[in-house]
């Protein structure tokens, strides 16, 4: 069968860079979708992006779909048969449903009955007639931000200025609010002119010629060869930003890269502050000698070719003057603000409406992180470094430099507590008490600031469900969810012998204290229980915990993070194990019989009829001595092992002992002292939630 190349392109003004790859990725995994669905082969997608273009090329397209033959099955036989063996009125439907003659029917036997049958042939269609749905392909796209033009309803990324689509030297034609696809496409905005595509295998060169490098990955190699060509000519240094080089490939078209320069005087400013200045603001590469030092110079990029640089040197030069004179003057006048005048104006500054000052929260996060430092059990050193440092944790936040680089904050703290004579720990605390910021980040490295972090995170969190704003499906607007991930990275990684649940309550005691809770306090912590286990939970998906296993070990919030992971892993390494699983069907055995009986009541070993009562009493008394010890010390090993030594005494237990026995007094006083076992058993885990293989 004959087969041809087909092109699609979206022509729409300037897109925001960061829509640009997750659009690509879309409109390829819906037309691989679309041409499956369709029947259609091919033998390669390939794709293209510029600011400007959204565009795609399909390889070796065949002139039709293919054909297939399509079996339906009508009424069972003894329904399609009339009783003098005629065809009955369910079977002369049937036939007229799937529009066929009588004599097409055929019986055919599933799962021993007798069905009738028939088969219908659909003929491929006209590839060119398919492509003209690719409309419906454009118009589903969906991005972060979408608008609407003229009197049209489509909402897209931009307003569409124009269409291309050609299947071989057919055009293909379809429309889009006014846009009627064609095969006519746009070089430079500046540099090129309009072109005729004649046929997809020419369109990259075609584009190449007016200015349009239309291959990312391509655009992306220019970029980084010309930085290093740079890079070689005047020894520099260039650490390339990966994020950076990829916003900027999106933002041009025909890349060429320049340097410029600045006044060394402005060195003197923080090396944060000018990064931020360059990366975020100017999407410029910063440059450094080979001691990882800044130099006062920086890397551009320009949207076309190599001609009047020196203007174009100029005009970015003139921008980040005028940006790093701002910063200077910033850097100046905080330093003339100490941190304790600081953090008085944040008693102005509204946290929020129902929580009154950032000056309010500031005076929480002080008080509970002092009590938790106090609960670690730091040296006073420490504890007297983690109560200044909370105290003026957020001071930073009314500075001109946040106030102009918000992206600054803690960083500035850190930098102005430095100059103000804090010492490094208190300064360092500053910054890293926001970390981490979001999954992969890093965790605050200082003790101190771990424990800011965590306190000023679950601040957040319980306040905000105490007055009702609690995250509602996918909506998280306040990032809850965020920040208590990065409660559950910064405990365990920081392995602090704490459990949610304690510092829940350590935080819960202050707002309450401070009369914010407008919920009931029961009704906050149900919540606040379901919300924080899956994060937990997700924690250990995260790290590749079985799902059962994830459910076996997540008990309640009142256990210390670091031993629900130790025992995550601790199973999932041996959950394939004959011993393991011979010991987990023993415990089973006893958390099944007592899953509905509450463990109340004490034990009468008076009327205990069997030494294996005794002896399994003896042993429960033994675990539960054990199991305080080695879980109190994260001993997870040590714990199984402890349960592992009462499975004789419990399998010799249901050898000899009727559970269900018919004297009331004696039936209910063995449940009870397997609902104490059980009680016991489940503090590791509740096994009967793991799955194992056959």
């Amino acid at each position: 069968m004959k087969t041809n190349h087909f092109l699609l392109e979206i022509g729409v003004e300037e897109m925001p860079a960061r829509f640009v790859e997750g659009a690509v990725k879309q409109l390829k995994e819906k037309t691989e979708t679309w041409l499956q669905e369709q029947r259609l082969t091919y033998s390669a997608v390939r794709m293209f992006s510029t600011p400007r273009r959204l565009a795609l090329r399909i390889e070796d397209l065949p002139d039709y779909q293919e054909d297939m033959v399509e079996e339906a099955r009508g009424p069972a036989k003894k329904i399609a048969l009339t009783e003098d063996g005629e065809w009955s009125k369910a079977a002369l439907g049937f036939a007229r449903g799937q529009q066929v003659d009588t004599g097409d029917l055929y019986f055919k036997e599933v799962k021993g009955t007798e069905y009738v049958f028939v088969e219908k042939e659909h003929k491929g269609r006209p590839t060119s007639e398919l492509l003209q749905e690719m409309e419906t392909i454009i118009t589903s796209l969906a991005f972060p931000k979408n608008m609407r033009w003229g009197s049209h309803e489509l909402r897209f990324v931009r307003p569409i200025q124009w269409l291309v689509a050609l299947y071989g030297e057919t055009v293909i034609p379809f429309t889009i609010t006014d846009r009627t696809a064609g095969n006519i496409s746009y070089g430079h905005r500046f540099l090129g002119n309009a072109i005729t595509v004649h046929k997809p295998e020419t369109y990259e060169q075609q584009l190449k010629e007016e200015y349009v490098i239309a291959d990312a990955s391509e655009r992306t190699e220019l970029i980084r060869s010309q930085i290093e060509e740079i890079e070689a000519e005047n020894s520099w240094h260039i650490p390339i930003d990966q994020e950076l080089l990829a916003e900027v490939n999106q933002l041009v078209e025909y890349p060429t890269a320049l340097h410029g320069s600045f006044d060394e005087a402005y060195l003197d400013i923080p090396r944060e502050v000018l990064v931020t200045s360059m990366k975020e603001h100017q999407r410029y590469f910063p440059v450094e000698n080979d001691e990882g030092s800044l130099l006062s110079y920086f890397i551009t990029v320009r949207n076309g070719n190599a001609e009047h640089l020196d203007q174009v040197r100029k005009g970015n030069e003139k921008v980040l003057r005028a940006r790093l004179a701002d910063a200077q003057f910033f850097y100046d006048e905080d330093q003339k603000m100490s941190p304790d005048e600081a953090v008085e104006k944040l008693n102005h500054v509204i946290y929020q409406e129902n929580l009154g000052t950032v000056g309010e929260k500031v005076m929480r996060v002080e008080a509970v992180s002092t009590r938790l430092a106090e609960y670690l059990q730091l040296d006073s050193t420490k504890v007297q470094n983690v109560k200044r440092a909370a105290h003026i944790s957020k001071f930073d936040l009314v500075t001109l430099m946040v106030d102009e680089f918000t992206e600054l904050q803690g960083v500035m703290g850190r930098e102005y507590a430095r100059m103000a004579g804090e010492n490094t720990a208190v300064a360092e605390a500053i910054a890293e008490h926001y970390k981490p910021k979001s999954a992969g980040d890093a965790l605050p490295e200082n003790v101190e600031g771990a424990v800011i972090s965590v306190v000023d995170k679950m601040d957040t969190i319980v306040s905000s469900f105490g007055v009702g704003m609690v995250p509602t499906g996918s909506q998280d607007p306040h990032g809850l969810r965020r920040q208590a991930a990065g409660i559950v990275q910064t405990i365990t990684g920081h392995r602090f012998p704490l459990t949610i649940q304690q510092v829940i309550v350590l935080v819960m005691d202050e707002i309450k204290e401070r009369s914010l809770l407008q919920r009931e306090e029961a009704d906050v912590l149900k919540d606040l229980e379901e919300f924080f286990t899956q994060r937990v939970r997700q924690k250990l998906l995260d790290e590749g915990v079985r799902h059962d296993i994830a459910d076996a070990v997540l008990l309640h919030l009142g256990e210390r993070i670091d031993v629900v992971t130790e025992k995550a892993g601790f199973i999932q390494a041996r959950a394939e194990e004959t011993d393991f699983k011979e010991t987990v069907e023993a415990l089973s055995r006893v958390t099944n019989i007592a899953k509905n009986t509450d463990s109340g009541s004490d034990i009468q070993t008076e009327l205990f009829q069997a030494e294996e009562e005794r002896e399994l009493y003896e042993k429960s008394k033994t675990l539960n001595q054990q199991l305080d010890e080695t879980l109190g010390q994260a001993d997870v090993a040590g714990a199984y092992q402890a349960l592992q030594a009462v499975t004789p005494a419990i399998n010799a237990y249901f050898d000899h002992v009727m559970v269900m026995a018919e004297d009331e007094q004696i039936k209910q006083n063995r449940l009870q002292q397997m609902a104490l076992l059980s009680k016991e058993i489940e503090r590791f885990a509740r096994f009967r939630s793991i799955v194992f293989s056959s």
